[in-house]
C-alpha cells in the first residue's frame, strides 16, 4: 500500500508518551520521518524511536522543554538539519495544573502559558520558516477550550482557549503560502495525566455519552487525516473528539 506521508518530515512536540507518542507512531506508520521532543522522559522517547526504527521507520528524539524558546526553534532546525526538510508540524506538547483559585500560584500559571501557548507560537514561527506548499500545523488543544466543568481548571482551560485563536490567525498568515492550520480538541483520553481508572475517571465517563475515555490512537487518527492531502481545504479549525463530552 502507498504510504501518504512517504518522503514527508514531522516533528511532533511532546512526543514520548501519550497521545504525542501515539501521533509520532501513526504518521510514522504512514510513511513519515519522525522527530520527537521531549523535556525529561528520555528513556520513554528512546522507545518511540526504537519502536518506530523496528517497524523500518526513520525516527530521532530531540530534547526540548517546550517552556524555553530557545530550545524549541533548535528543535526545528535539528529536525530540518537532520532530514533535509520540514512538512508536518504537531505541537502537542502541554501540561496541566489545576489549583484552587486561592492557591495558584503565578509560576505555575507562567510555566503552563510558556508551555501550552507560548511554545505553540515559537515552534509554529519556526517551522514555518521552512515549510512550503502543502505544509500543516497541528496544535493538540482540548475540549475544556470550550467547556470547563470542574474548578481549578481556569488558567488550564484559558491557554486551550488561546491556542484556538491563535490556530483561526495563523490560518490567514499561512493559508497564502499553502500550509494549513488546524487544533485538535480531544477530551478525556486515558494517558497518564488523564488514567481511564483515575480519581476523576467515572465522573467523566458519566458525562460522556460513548461511557468510556478516548485512546491516543484515536486523536492520532484525527491528527493522520488532518496531516494528509486530503485535509488541504481544512484549515482554522478546532475539531473536537471527546466522545460526546461537550455535547
Amino acid at each position: 500500500m502507498e504510504k501518504v506521508f512517504a518522503g514527508k518530515v514531522a516533528l511532533v512536540t511532546g512526543g514520548s508518551r501519550g497521545i504525542g507518542a501515539a501521533i509520532a507512531k501513526r504518521l510514522a506508520r504512514d510513511g513519515a520521518t519522525v522527530a520527537l521532543t521531549y523535556a525529561l522522559a528520555k528513556e520513554k522517547a528512546d522507545e518511540v524511536v526504537r519502536s518506530i526504527e523496528s517497524a523500518g521507520g526513520r525516527a530521532l528524539a530531540i530534547q526540548a522543554d517546550s517552556a524555553d524558546a530557545v530550545a524549541v526553534r533548535n528543535a526545528v532546525t535539528e529536525t530540518v538539519r537532520a532530514f533535509g526538510r520540514l512538512d508536518v508540524l504537531v505541537n502537542n506538547a502541554g501540561i496541566a495544573v489545576f489549583h484552587p483559585l486561592d492557591e495558584f500560584s503565578l509560576d505555575d500559571f507562567d510555566r503552563m502559558v510558556a508551555v501550552n501557548v507560548r511554545g505553540v507560537f515559537v515552534a509554529t514561527q519556526e517551522a514555518a520558516r521552512h515549510m512550503g506548499q502543502g505544509g500543516r500545523v497541528i496544535t493538540i488543544g482540548s475540549c475544556t477550550a470550550d467547556r470547563m466543568p470542574v474548578a481549578g481548571g481556569g488558567p488550564y482551560a484559558m491557554t486551550k482557549g488561546a491556542v484556538a485563536a491563535l490556530t483561526r490567525g495563523l490560518a490567514h498568515d499561512l493559508g497564502p503560502r499553502g500550509i494549513t492550520v488546524n487544533n485538535v480538541q480531544p477530551g478525556p483520553t486515558d494517558t497518564d495525566m488523564n488514567p481511564a481508572d483515575g480519581p476523576q475517571a467515572e465522573r467523566m465517563r458519566k458525562a460522556m455519552p460513548v461511557g468510556r475515555h478516548g485512546h491516543a490512537d484515536e486523536i492520532a487518527s484525527m491528527v493522520a487525516y488532518l496531516a494528509s492531502p486530503e485535509a488541504g481545504f481544512v484549515t482554522g479549525a478546532s475539531l473536537t473528539i471527546d466522545g460526546g463530552y461537550n455535547a
